[in-house]
């Protein structure tokens, strides 16, 4: 049995003198992904990433560890660890270590790609999503090697395309699939928490569908004077397509094709969620003074952001800046659209219907195109076992000092859908530090040190609540087997 004291004590001083001081080196890497940096090759800054996290497992005192940086041609590396454990079984815990771009907004004295400590945040780009997750998933085996607990074999796989959407993931997994094997239980290091005081386990993704709407009435920019009124502008064009997609009054997507049937226990767990959380649900994001949420009813907002579809415009074209916006109406509008869709919905017949959607018609015969570039599958969650329910609450009780909660959450990791697809019968803890104002993908984004402590302590635990799962199983299967046989 685990020792939760000693545990927590060796989690903070793995993270203290190894994993804080690493990170700090990785948050200054500008390794963004290969979605933003189209020269990331030549940049040199992912090798960079990878050669830090590989020298730090390297020589991590874990005996038998093996660590191989695997570089398929034309694609992102990717870090793969195994480590012997006991028994037939697999436990792969999966993380990544490319980053989103820099986003603007970074407070004095913070960036990207500065590291910066103040209490219990450290601040920077990567650090929460998803550096630490190769340190704490070793650490995590450390734990258990001290108190000499048995464990599963395990293998670790981090990548670095997962911010582009893992496109080249499904290579690796192929070629891999001999050395992976069939894992029983997954531990994924790239979620949410609803706040620092609990361990929390991912329930469901929303995927994502992407691309670019395109309105273009002119072959030129034209004086405004001279023809507004007589030629229509390409904005309110834009505006008129985007209507068809979304209510402007309640932000609804209108046609039903991007809705799934929620299930019932999700609309369970997301009044559990609202009921423990309360405010939380939407304090956490930095409202201006006297903005408001999009509804009062929690669980509602809860269900708004985990399993239904919303729409947002991350970025423009054929818009001049502020400065430079001369009188001229311009002769086009172009916007880049990021559709989250619920879980169980296929990722590609919504964004084929997405494109017929915006293009069915073309006011005025200007010309309104969408081109898609990204469509991620979400997850749904297999039934909880009661072996996994019975060790995520213990772990959150002995680390976190409360009860374990259950969320779905509302951003796309395209591996649990592949991972959900390939391994039916695994069971998965879904789970990380991106909690309450840690603002993954925007300016201040931070990693709360105290909770990637306890999280790696409770990896530790489940994990060798999983190996016992499997070794209390094992007669009644000898059992099973030698009744078939008679």
């Amino acid at each position: 049995m685990l020792n939760t004291k000693a545990a927590l004590e060796l989690s903070d001083r793995l993270w203290e003198n190894e994993i804080v001081p690493r990170l700090t080196e990785y948050i200054a890497i500008p390794n963004k992904s290969p979605a933003f940096d189209a020269d990331w090759q030549k940049a040199g800054h992912m090798d960079r990433a990878v050669a830090l996290i590989e020298k730090w497992c390297r020589a991590q005192p874990l005996p038998g560890l093996k660590v191989e940086v695997i570089r398929l041609e034309g694609r992102t590396p990717l870090i793969y660890m195994e480590l012997p454990g006991e028994g037939d079984d697999t436990v792969l815990l999966y993380g990544h270590l490319d980053k989103q771009p820099e986003m603007t907004g970074w407070r004095e004295g913070l960036g990207p790609w500065i590291p910066v400590r103040e209490g219990d945040r450290l601040y920077g780009r990567g650090g929460a999503d998803d550096g630490y997750s190769s340190f704490a998933s070793l650490a995590a085996l450390m734990i258990l090697r001290a108190q000499q607990i048995p464990h599963a074999r395990c293998v670790i796989l981090i990548e670095a395309c997962e911010e582009s959407g893992s496109y080249d993931l499904p290579a690796y997994i192929e070629s891999l699939a001999d050395r992976i094997g069939n894992p029983s239980l997954v531990v994924c290091l790239d979620s949410g928490c609803g706040n620092y005081n609990q361990l929390w386990s991912t329930t469901s993704l929303r995927g994502i569908v992407a691309g670019t709407l395109k309105v273009q009435i002119l072959t030129e920019g034209v004086h405004s004077g001279d023809a507004s009124g007589v030629v229509p502008s390409s904005f309110r064009i834009l505006r008129k397509v985007l209507s068809r997609l979304e209510d402007e009054e309640t932000g609804k997507i209108l046609s039903k094709e991007f809705y799934v049937p929620i299930p019932k226990q999700r609309v369970e767990q997301a009044k559990k969620c609202a009921a423990v959380l309360k405010k939380d649900v939407f304090s956490k994001f930095p409202f201006v003074k006297g903005a408001k949420p999009m509804g009062t009813e929690l669980s509602e907002l809860v269900l708004n952001r985990t399993w239904r579809p919303y729409l947002a415009v991350i970025g423009a074209e054929g818009i001049p800046s502020l400065a430079s916006a001369g009188n001229v109406l311009r002769p086009f509008t172009a916007v880049k659209l990021s559709l989250r869709i619920p879980p169980r919905l296929d990722p590609n017949r919504a964004s084929a219907a997405l494109k017929k959607f915006l293009e069915k018609e073309q006011p005025y015969g200007a010309k309104v195109t969408f081109d898609p570039d990204k469509a991620s599958t979400g997850w749904d969650a297999p039934p909880l076992a009661p072996w996994l329910e019975r060790s995520t609450d213990a772990a959150s009780r002995a680390f976190f000092g409360k009860p374990a909660c259950y969320m779905g959450e509302g951003g796309t990791i395209p591996f649990m859908g592949m991972l959900g697809e390939k391994f039916p019968q695994a069971q998965f803890l879904i789970t990380g530090v991106l909690g309450p104002q840690s603002n993954a993908h925007g300016p201040n984004e931070f990693l709360h040190i105290p909770t990637g402590k306890r999280l790696t302590a409770s990896v530790a635990q489940v994990i060798a609540d999983h190996f016992h799962r499997e070794q209390s199983a094992a007669p009644a299967k000898k059992a099973k087997k030698l009744a078939k046989r008679k």
